[in-house]
Formats: structure tokens, C-alpha cells, sequence
């Protein structure tokens, strides 16, 4: 398969919910190219949450701004993409969206509870466990006007990518 006959895809949710591996595994899946959001982060976002203090909108703007030139240039080169971004705004979406039209947002979800274990089994580079439940407070679920996918976590990697590869939306065609 290649990227050509998907949309662009954002692999959101909180933090510990898989968007790097089901994102990554996606990438892979569907032949396009993997931009992970945590690698884009600045230094200074990165100490701010290591040291326990959620990002606010002024913290996230330059970082969404970047995703989105990402995005813009791997579709501007032919090539299809697959971001990992937590998006728990409608307007971090927003942003995204006006950067790649028509990009799909794959929400994974799951209880509280089932993310925090997975947190407390992994090492994250800056993000503490602390910080969890602020993410679920500031979530905006994707309303019905975003083109979006709701993903169970509880599911094995593989079976998720499969979900969401199932049901990807065909893309836009451009008038010639």
C-alpha cells in the first residue's frame, strides 16, 4: 500500500494512550512518513513538563505551527503522512487542520486507569505521570464536524492499526 490513497492522519490522544507506536506502526503500514511530536517539542516545552507543569496554549502554539509546516511539506512533496500529536484541543486541531485540509484525526481512548498503568511501565524523556490526569482535564473530545476516528486502546497495536486502516477515509479527489 502506499501513502498516495490515504489522507493525511494525526494519531492523537493523551499521553501513554500509543501514539507513537500506532502512529509509527501506521506510518509503516500505509508507506508514509512518521513525524513524531515529541521530537518537535522545544527544550524549553520539555523542561517545563519534566518538572511537572502542563503546557498551556502559549507553550503549544509555536510547536502545533511547526507540526503543521510538516505536514504542508510532505504533502507539498507527494508524500503522505502520519503525525503524532496529543491535539486535546478543538483549536490545536484547528491548527492542524488548516495546515493539511482534509487530515483525519485517530483518537485513541481508554480509561484513566488502563493508560496509567501503561504509563507506570514505561520511561518517557519528559513526561511524568503527574501530568495524566491534566491531559484528560484539558481533552476535547473531536466533535462531529472533524473528521475523526475514536480508537479503543484496549486492543493490541496490531489490531488497532488494522481498525484504523480499515476504516480510513478515501481521499479527496481534485478537480483536473
Amino acid at each position: 500500500m502506499t501513502s498516495k490513497s490515504y489522507r493525511p492522519v494525526v494519531v492523537m490522544g493523551v499521553s501513554g494512550s500509543g501514539k507513537s507506536t500506532i502512529g509509527a506502526a501506521l506510518a509503516t503500514k500505509i508507506g508514509a512518513t512518521f513525524i513524531e511530536g515529541d521530537d518537535v517539542h522545544t527544550a524549553d516545552n520539555k523542561a517545563k513538563m519534566a518538572a511537572g507543569f502542563p503546557l498551556d496554549d502559549t507553550d503549544r502554539g509555536p510547536w502545533l505551527e511547526e507540526l503543521g509546516e510538516g505536514m504542508r511539506a510532505e504533502i507539498a512533496a507527494g508524500r503522505g503522512v502520519v503525525v503524532a500529536c496529543s491535539a486535546l484541543k478543538r483549536a490545536y486541531r484547528d491548527v492542524l487542520m488548516a495546515a493539511a485540509p482534509g487530515v483525519v484525526f485517530v483518537h485513541l481512548a481508554g480509561p484513566l486507569e488502563l493508560i496509567a498503568a501503561r504509563q507506570r511501565g514505561r520511561e518517557h524523556e519528559y513526561m511524568p505521570l503527574s501530568l495524566l490526569e491534566s491531559q484528560f482535564a484539558t481533552l476535547e473530545q473531536p466533535g462531529d464536524d472533524e473528521r475523526h476516528l475514536d480508537v479503543d486502546v484496549s486492543h493490541t497495536p496490531d489490531e488497532i492499526v488494522r481498525f484504523i486502516i480499515a476504516r480510513l477515509p478515501a481521499p479527496e479527489m481534485t478537480p483536473r
